[in-house]
């Protein structure tokens, strides 16, 4: 009898349990639903009306600190140029990161939009061009906002210290690691995790994307110099034509990945540019050729670079080059970034607070195709930080129901035709935001 009273007991506390975690989650999306309505609409409007470029995100950094102050943050501003922090303190627990970067791009919109963006401003060499949220990171700011807000206002719901980070400069794939160059962790705190996510034009209204592996791609700058000898066109045999090296190298560069990398580890070397010569009949004496590099570790990453070089010394040897005119291979690495990688055990974690809360219908697990870079890792790689990078789908179903009846195509991130729709992107962003942050810190 008294196990029998026991078990009922039971029961009708975790039916409480479960009714109480419906409630909160209908509360949640009616708060979200009513900030957006209240304010975050016209705050997204604002900043896709006043785009800036990277690391002149002056009045963007001031307009997003102001917001975060207003609710009660600690600010921590002009970290790596226009970088900032806000802090919330609340008791025992974990550091939590949370990360939007804030610039734009010199592209001209043309989307047709009521608010599109007419901004012009000066490029980094001087020259005055326009400007525009082609990649959504209006709707990164706007919903950080809308996080800051309903964290604030649950404080009863967590416990520890909730950090939220502006970063300048995603789209030069710089920002992050200027802002480690500035000693981010030493300024505030190293965060115990790390999260942050990007809308994507790729995805349906009202679906995530959290895989556990990686989310970006790590990605290096490549210039290969090419010497040859000048001669006439009409005698080639006189020279060292560096168009044929450079030929007979970017062909050679295709097995780099084929016969180095094992086939089920992804890489990709592309050349982007191949510059040389002045006139039809005109053999010149160098060539120049620019890589991109895309590699899921740091291991594939060394294999890839050290094919690079071999090839393109080697093939300098087969043209005949003496060793002090061979092919010279540079690295930019103050322009590379690790991949992003989601720590695997915190990605499931989040995930099964989001199945409760959404449903297994959030989810969208699709096979990513591209090897698309992004600068979050700089964050969490070193020292290793356990992170989640995630994506919100920014595209109204029907939109793809009509592009696949021929329709017009889905503009793609950083097209001058880019759009997202707003309303279902930002409530998503906070939506999912607030309830991952609310079961990772939970008390």
């Amino acid at each position: 009898m008294n196990n029998t009273k026991t078990s009922l007991s039971v029961a009708a506390a975790l039916l409480s349990a479960l009714v109480s975690c419906a409630v909160n989650a209908a509360t949640l999306a009616e708060d979200v639903q009513s900030l957006y309505d209240a304010q975050l609409k016209d705050l997204f409007i604002h900043f896709h009306e006043n785009p800036e470029l990277s690391f002149k995100e002056d009045k963007t950094a001031a307009r997003l600190g102001d917001e975060l102050e207003a609710l009660g943050y600690t600010l921590h501003r002009g970290i790596g140029g226009t970088g900032l922090i806000a802090m919330l303190e609340n008791g025992p627990g974990p550091t939590v990161m949370f990360r939007a970067d804030m610039d734009g791009l010199p592209v001209q919109e043309k989307s047709g939009l009521a608010y599109a963006s007419k901004a012009k401003q000066l490029d980094w060499d001087g020259n005055e061009v326009y400007v525009m949220h082609a990649c959504g990171h209006d709707v990164h700011i706007t919903s950080l906002v809308g996080t800051a807000k309903l964290m604030a206002e649950r404080k009863d719901q967590w416990s520890g210290t909730l950090m939220l980070l502006g970063q300048p400069a995603e789209e030069r794939v710089a920002g992050a690691r200027v802002m480690m160059e500035d000693g981010l962790w030493d300024r505030v705190v190293k965060p115990d995790y790390a999260m942050a996510f990007h809308v994507t034009s790729a995805l349906p209204i009202g679906q995530l994307a959290a895989p556990e592996t990686s989310a970006y791609s790590g990605a290096d700058t490549v210039d290969i110099l090419i010497k040859g000898v000048g001669a006439h066109g009409a005698s080639p045999h006189t020279g060292v034509d560096p168009i044929v090296l450079g030929s007979q190298i970017v062909m050679g560069l295709q097995t780099v990945v084929s016969r180095n990398l094992a086939p089920r580890r992804p890489g990709v070397i592309t050349v982007g540019s191949f510059h040389s010569g002045t006139k039809h009949n005109i053999i010149s004496d160098a060539a120049k050729l620019q890589l991109t590099v895309r590699s899921e570790s740091p291991e594939d990453r060394q294999v890839l670079l050290e094919g690079i070089k071999r090839v393109a010394i080697n093939m300098g040897r087969v043209a005949g080059l003496p060793d002090e005119m061979l092919p010279e291979v540079i690295v930019y690495e103050g322009e590379g970034v690790p991949p992003t990688i989601n720590d695997a055990a915190f990605t499931r974690e989040v995930r099964s607070g989001w199945n409760e809360y959404f449903g297994s219908q959030i989810f969208n697990d699709g096979e990513r195709l591209g090897m698309g870079a992004e600068d979050f890792g700089f964050f969490t790689t070193d020292p290793y930080i356990p992170s989640l990078y995630f994506a919100v789908g920014g595209t109204p179903e029907s939109a793809f129901k009509a592009a696949a009846n021929g329709g017009a195509p889905i503009p793609s991130h950083h097209s001058p035709l880019f759009k997202i729709e707003p309303e279902g992107s930002v409530t998503l962003g906070v939506e999912a935001s607030v309830s991952a942050l609310l079961n990772v810190m939970a008390p």
